[in-house]
């Protein structure tokens, strides 16, 4: 051992009878760092880096050196401390990581107070042989909340700081992380971010406003349209402001576009106060005027549209776009992560950093619907990733009426499939809206630097039923008793303002007087909103509509572009070796192309892709064991069976082409097509495909089908171009595998919305 290293260890109080201690805590950093307190992982570090000169760049020399240094006799060492006290302050420390691991299951996170919230045993001073004799003792905080190293605090102080971070408004929900990095950089920021203070007195105003508009336009549709469904944000008006955030910010992060999918709650509000929708024309829609001309087709329900701005942020316009939603809830998850990725693309966005996709969630919907899973699963494979996705859960802790929710679940908490994923859950009380925000900007800043998906569970209540007419305390008697009670969070934070003395009576009552004649005016009072102003990404969609059916078109491809064609696809790198079936396979097709023998199914279909990319129009082909194709037809994707090289003879045409992807997708139906769908509708300039295995696997996608793909155009006037491929052979194999179901798609057509 170095001199040095003796030195250090004489002048600590961790030493002799504390071995046993020292060897188990750097066994615990030489396999997560980031798991041991702050002092301890600085000290380690040292050792590691070779600070001492003479230890080795190994654990196990590493660990040897660590347990010479504390066997080393405590007499030996001037000014050592008991084996008690250090004991204790292992414990202290103990106590504050674990305080970040479990502090979320005890957070006030109900704003209704009837959630059942139990202290776990291992976050009691016993569980750590402390006591109440030890709370005026001083102890090593361990860096917590951005404190020094080396800071001392009581316990009772550190205590209270731990309960105000991890047990306040906010549950901290990121001990599945398994990335110690990525931990860090969460409890760094979530506890730096909450002993400081989250909001300056103009930003509260512009926080009290925006409660003031979510708020007023729910009390202004419920006393002007008596009785009609609008499913309401109130009891969540939270959601208002944290959406109007997070566009600020995102745009001071160079986000250029933030795609919403949403259901029913809460819908209404984010189309007026969120994207600037004209009051009058939701009133008009309220009173059922309808315009043919602005909406051809049959039209939805208001509850169901979809809208987009532009939006002025200190960073530049931020288009907005609310995307179409069907009743069937989680559905549009995946469509509005194919719709983002279509943008990103179109944007050459490999970052992924300029346009981010946001999901709203309900609470039963997120737990339940298998779709969110499949969407979940497709976040990080490479081509369905989006580069993370903001889930906002508008939590009602009730689903629909059912009487106990914990037949909604199997889960402690309704976003516990997130963690399938590992991503970070930030369960908080909607009833305090800074804390909503500060989630919020939280949520961006980790989806910006880790690229990967965020939750925030906004745990709410409804204020009213499921819609408005509905009666919910025939079932949930108890908590309908305690909302009639309980006062609006404009109100809570409007009085708390007024106490710091932030604003007065009057403020808040001008305010709402403001919005109020607004909206008897029929006019817009979210300034920050502009017209959609379009920029060079956005697409003419007019060229595509009123398209003529029966128009002809030359298809034809020369002879001499086949045979262009056909040398780009069966040439290979030098030295690349082929599987001796798919090498046959390319040696036909050099055949084909010489006539020499007729094409076969797979060889004309790459002409027909060659001849795509050829004139400017990108091909998108996705399906499970697409590239190969499932019977080992297409080989579009070409593998070296000595390095596993990867060679895509159709991105290979020309120097000019347009971009041909093919993805084997992950074994999902309803998603992936959800995801192509959505891709489609915002790129006509590809061509969008996506093939079942077999002809009736499509089954699992029939929702997308029926809610999107036949009837999309009908009801909101969007186009898409999807093409699906359903194969299927009479092999014998009974009905199984020997109908794609075409009776079904045949039904659905009408007017022109399908091919079949």
């Amino acid at each position: 051992m170095t001199k040095s290293l003796k030195a250090r260890y004489a002048s600590s109080p961790l030493f002799g009878g504390n071995a046993p201690y020292i060897e188990r805590l750097y066994d615990v950093f030489l396999t997560d760092p980031d798991s041991v307190a702050p002092p301890w992982r600085e000290h380690f570090e040292q050792i590691s880096n070779g600070a001492d000169g003479e230890i080795a760049h190994r654990p196990m020399r590493q660990a040897a050196a660590v347990r010479r240094a504390a066997a080393q006799p405590a007499s030996a060492v001037a000014g050592a401390s008991s084996h008690q006290a250090f004991e204790k302050q292992a414990a202290v420390s103990r106590l504050i990581q674990t305080w970040s691991l479990r502090g979320h299951q005890t957070a006030d996170i109900d704003p209704l107070g009837l959630m059942e919230r139990h202290t776990p045993r291992v976050l009691e001073l016993s569980h750590f042989g402390l006591t109440e004799a030890d709370l005026d003792s001083e102890f090593s905080a361990s860096g917590l909340a951005g404190t020094a190293a080396h800071t001392d605090m009581t316990l009772r102080d550190i205590l209270a700081l731990l309960e105000r971070i991890y047990a306040g408004k906010i549950g901290a929900d990121f001990a599945h992380v398994s990335r110690s990095k990525e931990r860090l950089w969460l409890r760094e920021r979530l506890e730096s971010g909450l002993v400081a203070e989250i909001l300056g007195d103009d930003e509260k105003r512009v926080l009290l406003a925006s409660l003031t508009r979510a708020e007023g336009i729910e009390r202004y549709l419920h006393t002007r349209f008596v009785g009609q469904k609008r499913f309401s944000l109130e009891g969540g008006e939270s959601l208002t402001p944290m959406l109007e955030d997070l566009i600020q910010h995102g745009g001071e992060r160079d986000v250029h576009e933030i795609i919403i999918g949403m259901a029913h709650r809460g819908r209404i509000n984010v189309l007026v106060n969120v994207l600037g929708k004209s009051p009058e024309h939701l009133f008009s829609e309220f009173e059922g005027h309808y315009d043919p001309k602005a909406q051809p087709g049959s039209g939805d329900v208001k509850y169901h549209m979809g809208f987009s701005a532009d939006v002025e942020t200190p960073g530049g316009n931020v288009h907005v776009a609310l995307a179409f939603n069907p009743s069937h809830l989680e559905i549009v998850d995946p469509v509005v992560e194919g719709s983002v990725r279509a943008r990103q693309d179109r944007r050459d966005d490999k970052e992924r950093n300029t346009v981010v996709p946001v999901l709203i969630h309900g609470d039963a919907a997120f737990a339940a619907q298998g779709v969110v899973m499949e969407t979940l699963q497709m976040s990080q494979t490479h081509g369905f990733t989006t580069g993370g996705t903001i889930h906002i859960i508008c939590n009602n802790q009730i689903g629909f009426t059912i009487s106990d929710p914990r037949d909604a679940r199997s889960t402690p908490y309704c976003s516990d499939v997130a963690k399938m994923i590992e991503a970070p859950v930030f369960h908080v009380n909607a009833d305090d809206p800074e804390a909503a925000l500060f989630v919020m900007r939280l949520a961006l800043a980790y989806r910006q630097t880790f690229h990967k998906d965020v939750v925030i569970d906004l745990v709410c209540y409804r204020r009213h039923g499921h819609n408005e007419a509905d009666e919910p305390a025939a079932t949930q008697p108890i908590m309908y008793d305690v909302i009639r009670k309980h006062p609006p969070v404009r109100k809570i934070y409007a009085d708390k303002l007024i106490e710091a003395g932030v604003v007065s009576d009057e403020d808040v009552q001008e305010l709402s007087d403001r919005y109020r004649a607004g909206l008897d005016e029929g006019l817009l009072r979210t300034d920050k909103v502009i017209s959609s102003a379009g920029n060079k990404f956005t697409v003419d969609w007019n060229l595509h509509r009123e398209a003529d059916w029966e128009k002809k078109f030359d298809t034809g491809v020369t002879g001499k572009d086949v045979a262009r064609y056909a040398q780009a696809i069966t040439g290979l790198p030098d030295g690349f070796k082929l599987h001796p079936r798919v090498a046959r396979i390319i040696e036909d097709r050099r055949k084909m192309a010489a006539g020499e023998q007729p094409m076969d199914w797979g060889f004309a279909e790459s002409m027909a892709y060659a001849s795509l990319l050829d004139e400017s129009y990108g091909v998108r082909l996705t399906g499970q064991d697409t590239a190969r194709g499932t019977f080992f037809h297409r080989h579009s994707e070409l593998h070296d069976i000595a390095t596993g090289s990867i060679h895509v003879p159709l991105q290979h045409v020309s120097d000019s082409q347009a971009a041909f992807i093919v993805i084997d997708s992950l074994l999902s139906e309803e998603a992936v097509v959800g995801f192509e769908y959505g891709y489609s509708t915002t790129d006509p300039d590809t061509l969008v495909i996506w093939e079942a295995q077999f002809g009736d696997f499509v089954n699992g996608a029939q929702v997308v089908i029926d809610q999107f793909i036949s009837s999309g155009e009908a009801k909101w006037g969007r186009l898409s171009g999807l093409t699906l491929f359903l194969p299927h052979g009479y092999e014998g194999q009974g009905p199984e595998h020997s109908s794609a179901r075409l009776e079904r798609f045949l039904q659905l057509c009408a007017e022109h919305n399908m091919q079949v």
